[in-house]
Order: structure tokens, then sequence, then C-alpha cells
């Protein structure tokens, strides 16, 4: 081709092709233009997000400096709470404005896990770069230009291992997934050398940022609102209106109401539904993940990295102890710390149990309480399979230091942080283990009665007034702030996800110097003092009667204080709450002695002397213990008509048509309150319900089932009844037929027009619940109310409800079911005899071969109590004396003492005699 060919573009076909060359490489240009234009809008969009990102971050957790003065950041205490729509929503007008940035690096990382996280001197040059690129010209996207635009963004896209190199200089924080560990143990494996995963493992489980950019879902809710409301966002972040932002967040708000909405309808299908978790948990770690990588990781020999990983957690702790001094410890960021070590399978073997786990639990124990609510959420909701492991753990660390610890009066377990951290780790485990089983609503706790409703029933109407002006002092119940947090109450727990038992520790329970343990509870204004009555989950019921028994006694000798005192100033009174019946009018002597006291309410609250009329026995606890068992065997008389008895479970329950006045009732709670403020045990039987009823609980459907198994059954197979033919099936109207204790038939409809009104499909829940309601509660409301207001009187300053769940109460009530006499030969003492006596080998064999029966009435002649105290017979001190040499009297016991006098007999045969004659014929007190 010419020159002039080529300056007008003609000649052969070469000429021609090359022509065409020329105007492909022209168009081509043409369309690299445009490409680079699209390509620059989309960096400065990106960068843009970025920027929006760090202020969404900065609104929600706080830049971590506690001295933040940031009125757009968390950690200044200045910004408002925002829900993290309008955190969104406001990350967007704050970038419009080029509002302030902290300089600190945000405690989430945007988007990816992938990549790692900027030093602090990276983010102040990728800042200014980043609003470059935001807001730059439209002619500075030439390829030239761009390239080093990009290069902070190729900082965070080095791998674990290769920020694992780069040595203690660099400021970037390294992190793992499941991923980078399973690549590292390859690496391992393949250079049959663990130093890599010695080293990484240090790295990460040494710092908690590290611990909290570890293991995050790849589609975390955190970002979600954000990257939604992007979405929808026009190209131009920069100019966007207000009303745009404002459109954008109600947008959010509305797509959000609706999913509420759906969620809403698909759980109110489920069967008990916890409403408290369905709240959310704000948890961003990826478990499933977590725990394959966990399972991966201990496939490794643990005497490989054991020593390191202690190591590091315990650098972990002395951080989250200096962290959690300050105000950092607000943010969400120590929640996924304590989840990952929490998932770690061996925290209960030796070493971690010796030397990382207690200085975990110390950090832990230091949580806000809303920090210990959201973790306890956490556990409950994704946790399940761990509560059991991890209560078994802080209970190994908690023997382990009770065992092994050297206490004195001034050095008790009170004070050993060994121990009271676990057990402060412990109550979120309790609180998990209760939202992880099956709630009932918090509706069903029942408020103390008004003035108006506890004024209506009293013993008499003379003494009603004074007694109900006096009985409003008493104490406000309990509540503990953990339980307040949650919005849940231990009286909501239906069934929890493990049994309240497993919570015991007997070890703990048995070092636990009880009157000091008391003496820090009462003691408030110290609260350095550290009391298990707050705690009261970890003891067994045993040892809480010792702490209840304490509180009682002391408000005895305060109120025998007080008598002195008044006699002292001329004004005559009784330092004790002195009962003077006879046998055969015993409810009606009680009755008048009662109201005579009630002139001062508190009165009830003094030791209470039993005197029976024509005895000379002298009360010192075995008269009393006579005293109730005779009362509560003509209260519960079916000639009285006060109870009817359930024959199918053996328990007793409140007439509905009673004829008997409202102190009737009274009187039978006042019984029960001063049994328990007495500290005897009582043969009643009442069905669970009246003890949850008692402790503020109503009784619900699910209560039936120990009340009247045939009822429950019944309604049960109503409810899970699913044919469209029910109604032809059951033939049953919101009309129902009850009997009272005479078996007259009496009728109630649970709803107006109920006898019109057939159970369906879809009202069925509710007749089983209004049926319930009305059996359990509406029908003997006035009834139980005085019950209710009698028990009252006695344990209203008791800490009655802080100490006992309901299934406690009824064993503080009506003693252990166990008869083990084998406990009891063990723990019982010898005055003149030895175990190896051959009088005492006689007694024991001849008690072993008894009846149960037999052995109840021996428990009735010898302690003036046929029940079996809390805890067991090993916690009943039986002394047996000798009582001379061999005669033909009878064995003697001293009821107030445990003390049986046994005659030292020639042989078995005449032991046996003499034993049962006296167990089977003996009534009633005398002086020896």
């Amino acid at each position: 081709m010419t020159s002039k060919d080529k300056e007008y573009g003609t000649g052969d076909g070469e000429a021609s092709s090359n022509a065409e060359t020329e105007e492909s490489t022209i168009h081509k240009r043409s369309l690299s233009s445009k490409d680079l234009l699209t390509e620059g809008a989309t960096m400065k969009r990106a960068a843009a997000k970025k920027l929006i990102e760090r202020y969404f971050f900065q609104l929600i957790d706080g830049c971590g400096n506690p001295k933040c003065d940031n009125e757009n950041c968390a950690s200044s205490g200045k910004a408002k709470k925002l829900t993290r729509n309008q955190a969104a929503a406001q990350a967007i007008r704050l970038f419009a404005q080029e509002a302030r940035l902290c300089d600190t690096k945000p405690t989430k990382v945007p988007k990816t896990q992938d990549s790692g996280a900027k030093g602090e001197n990276d983010i102040s040059s990728s800042e200014n770069i980043s609003r470059n690129e935001a807001s730059g010209a439209d002619g500075a996207h030439s390829g030239e230009r761009d390239e080093p635009r990009l290069l902070p963004n190729k900082v965070a896209s080095h791998s674990l291992a290769e920020a694992t190199q780069r040595g203690p200089l660099s400021k970037d924080i390294p992190f793992i997934t499941e991923e980078k560990l399973l690549e590292i143990l390859e690496t391992c494996k393949r250079e049959s050398s663990y130093s890599l995963l010695i080293r990484t493992l240090g790295e990460v489980y040494s710092s908690t940022d590290s611990l909290n950019k570890s293991f995050i879902k790849k589609d975390t809710n955190v970002v979600n609102p954000l990257d939604s409301m992007l979405d929808r966002a026009p190209l131009d972040l920069k100019n966007m209106k207000k009303e745009d932002v404002r459109t954008l967040e109600g947008d959010m708000d509305k797509e959000i109401d609706s999913q509420e909405i759906e969620e809403g309808e698909s759980s109110s299908k489920k069967i008990g539904t916890n409403n408290v978790l369905d709240k959310g948990d704000d948890v961003n770690v990826d478990l499933v993940s977590l725990r394959r990588a966990y399972e991966a990781l201990f496939e490794v020999p643990s005497s490989v990295f054991e020593s390191a990983l202690v190591n590091a957690l315990t650098t972990l702790t002395m951080e989250l102890d200096v962290r959690l001094l300050g105000d950092a410890g607000r943010g969400p960021d120590f929640l996924n710390v304590f989840v990952i070590v929490a998932e770690l399978p061996v925290l209960g073997t030796s070493e971690y149990l010796e030397v990382a786990l207690p200085k975990l639990c110390r950090a832990a124990a230091r949580l806000p309480v809303v920090a210990q609510a959201r973790l306890a959420k956490v556990w409950a909701r994704h946790c399940k399979s761990r509560i059991k492991t991890l209560l078994q753990a802080l209970q190994q660390l908690v023997t382990l230091r009770v065992m092994s610890g050297v206490y004195t009066r001034d050095y008790c377990v009170n004070d050993e942080e060994g121990v009271t951290a676990p057990t402060k780790v412990m109550k979120i485990l309790y609180y998990a283990n209760i939202l992880a089983g099956e709630l009932d609503p918090p509706d069903l706790r029942q408020e103390e009665e008004e003035d108006s409703d506890r004024g209506s029933g009293g013993l008499s109407v003379g003494s009603s007034d004074s007694l109900l002006s006096r009985g409003n002092a008493s104490r406000p119940r309990h509540k503990d702030p953990l339980g307040v947090e949650l919005g849940v109450d231990i009286l909501d727990a239906r069934r929890p996800y493990i049994p309240f038992s497993e919570f015991y520790n007997e070890p703990l329970s048995d070092a636990i110097e009880m009157d000091k343990d008391f003496a820090y509870y009462k003691s408030e204004a110290d609260q350095k003092k550290f009391s298990f009555m707050n705690y009261s989950f970890i003891l067994t019921p045993a040892t809480k009667t010792l702490g209840l028994y304490y509180d009682n006694r002391i408000r005895m000798y305060s109120e025998r204080r007080m008598s002195y005192f008044q006699n002292v100033a001329g004004q005559h009174t009784n330092p004790y709450l002195r009962l003077k019946v006879k046998r055969d009018h015993i409810i009606d002597d009680t009755l008048v002695e009662l109201e005579m006291a009630m002139e001062n309410p508190n009165d009830l609250k003094k030791q209470l002397v039993v005197e029976f009329e024509g005895e000379q026995g002298i009360d010192e606890g075995g008269v009393s213990k006579e005293f109730f068992q005779l009362i509560v065997e003509e209260i519960f008389n079916p000639d009285y008509g006060m109870f009817t008895f359930q024959q199918e479970t053996g328990t007793v329950w409140f007439n509905p048509t009673s004829f008997e006045s409202d102190a009737q009732f009274t009187l039978i709670g006042i019984v029960l309150g001063l049994a328990i403020y007495n500290n005897i045990i009582l043969d009643v039987h009442f069905p669970m319900v009246v003890y949850r009823k008692l402790m503020g609980k109503k009784g619900t459907f699910h209560d039936l089932e120990e009340w009247n198994p045939t009822l429950y059954t019944g309604l049960k197979e109503l409810l899970e009844y699913e044919e469209d033919d029910i109604e032809d099936t059951f033939m049953q109207t919101f009309r129902i037929c009850y009997q009272d204790v005479f078996g007259s038939a009496f009728f109630h409809e649970l709803k107006e027009g109920g006898d019109q009104i057939y159970v369906t499909q879809e009202n069925k829940k509710e007749f089983v619940d209004l049926y319930a309601d009305f059996l359990l509660n509406k029908s003997v409301e006035k009834q139980f109310k005085a019950f209710r207001r009698g028990f009252q009187m006695v344990t209203d300053e008791s800490p009655l409800h802080l100490l006992f769940r309901p299934e406690e109460v009824e064993q503080l009530v009506c003693g252990s079911k166990n008869f083990d006499f084998n406990e009891l030969e063990e723990a019982t003492e010898y005055d003149g005899y030895t175990d190896d006596s051959p009088i005492i080998k006689y007694f024991w064999e001849i008690v072993h071969s008894m009846s149960l029966e037999s052995k109840r009435k021996l428990l009735q002649f010898a302690t003036g109590s046929d029940r079996v105290p809390v805890g067991g017979l090993s916690k009943l001190k039986l002394i047996i004396a000798r009582n001379g040499p061999d005669s033909d009297r009878l064995p003697t016991a001293h009821t107030c003492f445990n003390v049986l006098m046994l005659p030292e007999y020639e042989s078995k045969e005449k032991l046996n005699d003499r034993l049962l004659k006296a167990i089977n014929y003996s009534k009633g007190f005398g002086m020896l």
C-alpha cells in the first residue's frame, strides 16, 4: 500500500483490510471509554457504600472509645438509640452531609469475611481515598489513575496464614473461619508440623477483636437492612433528598412489619411457642460452621495445641477483664466471644477446668445484665445441646474448688471467686434452661390482692381492718434483675429443658455456712458480700430450708425482744404465740385463740407454744407437732365439707360449694404458714397446682394432669382431634357440669349463651382454657383467696419466694417421700449404747423388717411426726438413749428432742413386743 493509499484509505484488498481494522479499533476505543465511565460509576458507588457502612456501624456499635465526643457515634453516649432501619437511613444522611467519622476502626467488618481488617494506619488514608472515589470528577477514571485508588482495597485480600506471617508490627487483626481452619489443618498435615495452627489459635483466641470477626455468618442480619436500602436507592447517593431517605426507611419498615405478621401467624400455630425467644437474639456467629470447625480441629490430638489454646484463653480473659471495666463492654462484640468460646467441647477437661474456665467465668460474671440476657437467649435458642454440657463443666469446677479449698471462719466458700464466678454464670444457664423449655404466658402470674380484696374474709370483722393495715407493710417480692431483663419468672417455667434438680450442687450445699450466708444476704448495703441465697437454684432444698430457718428464728427473737421492752414499759404482751386448746374441740379453740392473736398480726411471727388442756407436756417442739397433726386431720375431715377428695390422685381440693365461712379457710392458710414458720412438716395432700397458686401463678390446663388425669386426657384428645366432625363426635357445648362433695350436680356456662355454642375446631382451645380456668381458679376463687390470705399473714416477710420453687414448697410443707431407714440408721446417735451394742443391732433388725405403716408409726412415736424431713432421713438426728436395765417398761420418747428412751431388754423378742406396743398405743403427753 502506498502512502497515498494510506492517506485516503483506498487500494487493494490489503488496504481495505487495514481500513477495516482501523475502523474496528476506533469502535473498540469508543466502547472502552463507555465501559470506563460505567466502571467508574460502579467504583464510586462501592466506595460510597463502604463509607455508609462505617457510618452505620458507628451509629449501632460505636467506635469503642469511651472518651468519644462524636454525637453521631454510639460510644459517645450522645447518639440516639436507633433501630437498624433507622440507623441505615441516618447513615445515608450522614454520608451526604460528609459528617465526621471516628478515627478508630469500626467494630464490625462490612459484607465479607474473606477480607481481613485494615490497620489503624490504613484507615485514615483509606477514608480519604474512598471519599475521593465517592465524589471525584468524571475525568478521574483513566486506567493510569484508577490503579492506585484500588490499592487500599488490596490490603484486605490476604489470608489468615499470610496475616500470621506478617510479624508483630502489623496492625491487621487476624481472624478465622471454617474454610481457613480446614486449609491450615491440611497444610499442617502436609508439612507434618502444627506450628502454623498453634500460632493461629494463639493469635485468634487471645483477642476479643479477632474472635469477634471469626466464624461470622456470610448472610448476617447486621448488614441486611443497609444492603436492602442501598439496593433501592438511586445511583447518586450524594445528592439524595431527605424525602427520598424517609421513603426508603418507610418501605423497609413496612416490609419488616409484613414479615413479622407472617412469622406471628405461623408461630401461633405451634404449641408451646416461646415468645421471649421470638424477639430475636442478635447473634451473627455461624454456629453450624463453628461446630464443624471444632469437630475437625479436635480430630487432631489435643496435646498438640492444648497448651497454646489454654494460654490464649487466659490472655483473652485478661483483655475481657480490662474492657468490661469500661464502657466498651456495652457493645455486642463480647456476645460473639462468649458464644464461640462456650462451644469448645473441652471446657470440662482437666487442663481447661483448672486454668481457663475459672477465668472465663470471672469475665462472664462481669457482663452487664443486658449482655447476660442476650447470652441466655442465644444459648436457649441456638445452643440447647450445649446447656447440659456447660452446666456439667461448671458443676465440676464448683465441686473441685469446694473440695480442694481450705475454708475457715474468716475465709469461707462465699469468698472464693473460683466458686462464686461459676455460680453467676450458672444463673445465665439457669434462665437459658427456662427459655429453652416450655413457658406459660406471664399474664398467668397473680399480683398481690389489693386492699379491697384483702379486706374481706378476715377471721373476724373487728380484727380484719387492723390486720390488713399491718399486713400491707410486707416487703415486696424479690425479683431477679436478669429475669426482669428477660421478662420471665421462675413461675413461667412449665417444663424446663433439663430438670431443675440438675443445678443442685451437694458438695457446695454441705460446705456453705448458712449462718454466714444469711448474714451476707441481710447485709444488702454491702454489695461486696456474696450470698448464695440470691442464687438459690444451686442449693439443695435441705440447705435452703436452713436459710429459711435462720430468717424465721431471727424474726421470732426480734418479736420476743420487743415484747420484753413493752413489758418493761408497762404494756403487758406475751413473748410467744401461745395456743391453749382441748383435743376434742381443737378447731373451735384454735379459731378463738388465733382471733385473739389477730388484734396484733405480728403476734403470728412469734414462736408458737401449744398447750393441751389437762396434759402436763411442755412444748419444746414435740407438742406443736402433735397439735398440727391433729388439726390437719380435723380440717380435712369429710364431715366438715370444706374439701373434696380426688379418688384417682389421692389429693384434696377446695369445695366450691362449701358452707363454711372464709375464716375457716383463712385458718387453714395460717396453719400452713405457721407450720413452715415453725419448721414443722404436715400430712397434707394438695395437688401441685395449690402450691403454684400460693406462689402467685394461676392454674392452667396443664395443671389438670395432676389434679384430674382422666379429665386432662379427655381434653387433650379434644385438642388433638383434627377431623371436621368434631361437633358430632364430642357433642360438647360451652356449658359444663361438675359435682360438689355430696355428689350433687351443678351446671355452669363458660361464656354467655354457652349452652348454644358448640365446641369446634376454631374455638376448642378457648373452651379448654375456660374450662381449666373455671375449675382451678374461678370456681374456688373465694375460698382460695381466704386461704392464701391466711398463708401470707405468716410468710409475707419471709424469703420463701426467693428460695423455693412451687415443687420445693410442697416438699417443705409435706417433707420428703423417701423413707430410707438405712439413712436414718447411719445418722442416728447413741447415749449409753454404741452401734455395736446387741440391743441396738436387734433394734435395727426389727425396724428394717417392719411394714411402711409401722415405720411411720415409729417416726411418729419418736419424733412427733411421721413425715420425712426435707433432704431425707439422714437430716433427722435421732438419738437412742439407754433407759436402765431390762424391765417390763415400754419404750418412751422425748419428741421435742427426737430422743427414744430404750431399756436394755434381755432378748430380741421382748424388744419387738414392747416396741410394737409402744408405737401402736401411744397418745398424749405426760411428765416422766
